[in-house]
């Protein structure tokens, strides 16, 4: 069967996740287009002559307009920056302006919550209380606009999927890591997944249907809890 997906937007495209992307997708044959700010272009070197580049800031309007015309999917990093809005923004830009049938991708933590039903260790709430509150503070990032960017996601009718990342570890490529519903449930308790593999889950979910309004929360394939609780090698 062809693939629906030929052209896919990565927005974030210089940050480590945003380059691992970038290889996952030109791997598989897609023509691709790298959303990043104009101070950070030159991450993208190595990739230059196989891509197009659209500098500017990911909750520019215009500029998300101008990336996003035509593609087929659109690979979204969700990140908290600064006290303006950042994550918001750049969510309902993508929401708002991405081609009607596109599928859209964006990634998080597992401090973000569907449905209220995860359970976090208390190690995880007071990272994320005390981070949180610094953060802000020193104007540095604010979580809970990450988290309004998720709950307006939630409620759109769009094809699309949050994953929600553990903790981050560079390494070669274990495989697609595994997912859950649910924080909490054993098979994540690892808390840890190559940020490779991160974004192989991204790119492998642009045509996985199954995760259409779905928001997995992932752990590397053979982190231990994954493969204690029955993760497939």
């Amino acid at each position: 069967m062809a693939s629906s997906i030929k052209k896919v937007c990565i927005i974030g495209a210089s940050g480590k996740l945003g380059r691992y992307m970038i290889r996952h997708c030109l791997d598989r044959g897609y023509e691709v287009v790298g959303v990043c700010r104009e101070k950070s272009v030159a991450k993208l070197d190595a990739y230059k002559d196989r891509i197009t580049i659209i500098p500017g800031s990911t909750n520019d309007r215009e500029v998300i307009r101008k990336a996003v015309r035509g593609c087929d999917g659109v690979l979204t990093v969700l990140v908290p920056w600064g006290v303006q809005q950042y994550s918001t923004g750049t969510a309902q830009a993508v929401l708002d302006l991405a081609p009607p049938d596109a599928r859209m991708i964006f990634s998080c933590g597992w401090h973000i919550t569907r449905d209220g039903k995860d359970v976090y260790t208390k190690k995880l709430l007071w990272f994320a209380a005390i981070f949180g509150r610094l953060a802000k503070l020193a104007r540095f990032a604010d979580l809970n606009d990450q988290v309004e960017a998720c709950r307006r996601i939630f409620a759109s009718n769009r094809k699309w999927t949050v994953v929600r990342g553990s903790d981050l570890e560079e390494g070669e490529s274990q495989g697609l890591p595994v997912w859950s519903h649910h924080v909490g449930d054993p098979i994540l308790a690892s808390n840890l997944t190559r940020r490779i593999d991160f974004a192989l889950f991204m790119v492998t979910a642009l045509e996985n249907d199954q995760l259409i309004r779905e928001a997995p929360a992932i752990v590397g394939r053979l982190s231990a809890s994954a493969m204690a609780h029955g993760a497939i090698i």
